[in-house]
């Protein structure tokens, strides 16, 4: 029967957290709409339309959705070729991919930005498939990008493990019925992910390639 390691990607493979809080910061900064840098942290992982409505509200003007989004795609997009993949993101899933693990990617990334984290984590033959924002009608905290990724690899919930940095990781992998794994290279607080469903925490992808033995992908 096929296992699935299922990856976030921003904050969980790829360095990029606090450029997305940087840039999402500014986007809405041209918009007129200060929101906090630490409001901004706590909602990254979220997709593009669910991060406004997030941080600003249901009483919004929705009229500005679309320019502050494609605000942050704009700036975000100057570092796109130079994303920093964060410490043996690439070997891990070479890792688990010789270990007959099917490596699917479930990200609320798509288009250029996909293809740049990609290029950053320098693993694409460890990857079986990937799970983008442009495959699902729901971006996480739902449960449908990991069951997306599940079914790409044609791996059943409870032989699969997802692993990502944030609260909507954790909570999108609960509901989607797979072991959750949280590393704090993203930044979100340990407690938090716990309290979101993560079953064991790691400091980054080099510190669960180490301890890979003893981890739920034992």
């Amino acid at each position: 029967m096929e296992r699935a390691a299922v990856f976030d990607v921003d904050g969980t493979l790829v360095d990029t957290n606090h450029l997305h809080v940087t840039t999402w910061w500014e986007a809405f900064r041209q918009a007129g709409q200060p929101v906090p840098m630490h409001a901004v942290h706590r909602a990254v992982g979220l997709g593009s339309r669910d991060l406004v409505a997030h941080l600003l509200g249901e009483d919004r003007d929705r009229a500005q959705d679309a320019r502050i989004s494609a605000a942050h795609k704009v700036l975000y997009g100057q570092y796109f070729d130079r994303l920093p993949p964060l410490p043996d993101a690439g070997r891990l899933l070479h890792r688990l991919h010789e270990d007959g693990w099917a490596v699917v990617l479930a990200t609320s990334a798509g288009g250029a930005e996909l293809a740049a984290l990609r290029r950053a984590i320098d693993a694409d033959d460890a990857i079986t498939a990937t799970a983008s924002a442009d495959d699902v009608a729901e971006g996480k905290p739902a449960p449908e990008p990991v069951e997306h990724a599940l079914e790409l690899a044609g791996a059943p919930a409870d032989h699969s493990v997802f692993v990502g940095d944030t609260v909507w990781d954790m909570r999108a992998g609960t509901r989607a019925g797979v072991r959750c794994v949280g590393v704090l290279c993203g930044g979100i607080p340990r407690a938090d992910l716990v309290a979101a469903g993560a079953e064991a925490i790691y400091d980054d992808p080099a510190h669960l390639l180490a301890t890979l033995p003893e981890s739920p992908f034992a």
